[in-house]
């Protein structure tokens, strides 16, 4: 979620545990002679998909809601079934491995995880291209098909990520998988950079500055154009799968299988999953019986919002009940029973949320006066320069892992932001946008390049700063139109760049033996990307869309919190 594709610290870490460094450096890599050159350049297709994906529904979002006639929370749905599926995918493996008591992953080997994953979300491809086939606007049922559709791509992504990154250490000596893994990464910032833009060629066409509305009402423009886009995708998905599934020279890449139970985490997990299940169903029936292109009145907006509410006090008191309880009696909680962990899973769940958040109401918010009265087409260079923030940022985080000498290393911070951003201008350049309205971001990326510095790769305090600038874009953001106030909100995609690992190498830190587990909890928490962007959309419906960002304020304002809080709860430690 994101993104949220920097899974190399989970897998470093892990292969820096004994046992499972020597299981892997076996069983992975024996023949270190083994030229992989080829796998690893089909693997890392699969880490583009994932970012072209999840950024394209940035387009598809706003798009959506015009043809379908929605409301921001509906439109927020996208969403909640894409990230959804990932946390029901983490939790269904982690179910799985409970009553097997075995590892089903590494039982399985990572490359039949891969193949299985890819085969579920041509799977998913398929069904979206019926979905759509036909999709007359304003037709309710077809848009709940499309939303089954995603979940099942977005199901496959699930198994994917879980395989494909330690899958990328597998393809070569484990002293140099970190590297593979930065590559991997560029290439899935490269798919969230260019899938906005392409998934807006798709739908539009030669329609750029058409008045979107009534083309889809003269029938110009339709969403049938999507299916083409699928079917593309979705034969790609195949030749991935038949090329890893029929390549002798793969290893399947099984690492120690072994599996440590947590049965009284598994059963809060369960009891939120319940929970938020029904809170859902409630939420979701207020909105059966209504006319197409009908809005609910105020009461029902405010009680979507409070029931939403109600879920998200769910899987936080969860969570702190969970550690609390485990504080007393920590047998059967595995590895809830440390706070930097719960505290870790929060955060995830927040940064995925807001990152996610603030890209898919990116569009709804440009539409308006204050900001410029863009159309629906209009939007494609603005989501993918806000989700290609995340790509400037990766690229500056990935420096240390060369280990530069210090003097390159400051010039390196400078120079490859900008190469980056000038990258994107690139990308957006060809895909036939003006891009001079765009150089002003340029002071932005400045201020992520002071970030760094200040940071001084330290996962604590980078994050704490960070979490501070993305607060205080949000809050200028909300304070100001125009140029300054959409600034300010694209920045957002700069200061979350370097969140999934830094709150990844802080909340397993300590966790001895329950390290991969209490990777597998803060994988699910991917589930923010579901929640939390729905609440902003149910939200920009009561107050507007413009004055729903104050939800990313608070975002940012935790992230920053628990930068200093669980930086406290090391130092103590050391």
């Amino acid at each position: 979620m994101a993104f949220c594709l920097c899974l190399k610290l989970k897998l470093i870490i892990q292969m820096k545990d004994s046992k499972n460094s020597e299981n892997l450096a076996e069983n992975l890599s024996s023949d270190k002679a083994t030229n992989y050159n080829g796998a690893l350049a089909t693997l890392v297709t699969v880490f583009f998909f994932w970012g072209f994906i999840a950024a394209g529904n940035g387009v598809l979002i706003p798009f959506c809601k015009t043809y379908f006639n929605l409301d921001q929370f509906q439109s927020q749905l996208i969403d909640f079934a894409f990230y959804g599926a990932y946390y029901m995918g983490a939790l269904m493996l982690f179910v799985v491995s409970s009553l097997k008591k075995t590892d089903i992953m590494n039982k399985w080997g990572f490359k039949s995880g891969i193949v299985k994953g890819l085969i579920l979300s041509a799977v998913g491809a398929g069904a979206m291209i019926l979905a759509v086939n036909g999709a007359d606007p304003g037709d309710s049922s077809a848009f709940a098909f499309i939303l089954g559709a995603l979940f099942i791509v977005a199901l496959g992504f699930s198994l994917q990520q879980t395989a494909a990154n330690p899958f990328a250490v597998a393809l070569g000596d484990p002293e140099t998988g970190s590297h593979r893994l930065n590559l991997a990464g560029g290439i899935n910032s490269l798919g969230t950079t260019v899938g906005p833009l392409i998934v807006g060629a798709v739908l539009f066409g030669t329609a750029a500055k058409a008045d979107i509305a009534a083309s889809i009402s003269n029938g110009s423009i339709t969403l049938s154009s999507v299916q083409y886009l699928y079917v593309g995708v979705g034969l790609l998905f195949l030749l991935s799968a038949a090329l890893f599934k029929f390549s002798n020279k793969l290893p399947d890449a099984k690492a120690d299988a072994n599996f440590i139970g947590a049965k009284k985490a598994l059963n809060t997990l369960i009891a939120i999953t319940v929970l938020l299940i029904v809170v859902f169903f409630f939420v979701f029936r207020q909105y059966s019986g209504l006319a197409p292109g009908a809005k609910l009145d105020a009461k029902a907006d405010h009680l979507i919002l409070i029931l939403s509410a109600i879920g998200l006090l769910a899987i936080v008191g969860g969570l702190l009940g969970a550690n609390k309880m485990a504080k007393s009696n920590p047998k059967g909680w595995g590895a809830m029973q440390y706070p930097q962990l719960v505290l870790g899973m929060l955060a995830i769940f927040t940064y995925v949320g807001v990152e996610v958040s603030i890209g898919s109401n990116l569009g709804e918010l440009l539409m308006t006066k204050a900001f410029g009265s863009l159309t629906e087409s209009d939007v494609a260079p603005y989501i993918s320069l806000y989700w290609g923030g995340l790509m400037i940022g990766r690229w500056a985080g990935a420096i240390a892992v060369f280990n530069p000498g210090e003097g390159l290393k400051k010039i390196l911070y400078i120079v490859v932001p900008y190469v980056a951003f000038g990258v994107i201008l690139l990308a957006i350049y060809l895909a036939e946008f003006e891009v001079v309205h765009l150089f002003g971001f340029s002071a932005c990326v400045a201020l992520q390049i002071i970030g760094f510095f200040l940071g001084k790769d330290k996962p604590a305090r980078t994050l704490k700063i960070f979490g501070i600038l993305g607060m205080a874009a949000m809050l200028v953001g909300l304070f100001t139109s125009g140029n300054i106030a959409i600034y300010a909100f694209l920045s957002g995609g700069l200061f979350c760049s370097i969140m999934w690992p830094s709150i990844f190498s802080l909340s397993i830190k300590g966790l001895g033996k329950y390290t991969s587990q209490g990777s597998a909890f803060l994988v699910m928490m991917i589930l923010g990307g579901a929640i939390i962007p729905p609440i902003q959309g149910k939200l920009a419906d009561i107050i507007g869309i413009h004055e729903s960002y104050i939800i990313c304020v608070l975002c940012f304002a935790y992230l920053a919190f628990f930068a200093q809080k669980v930086g406290s709860l090391h130092q103590k430690k050391a």
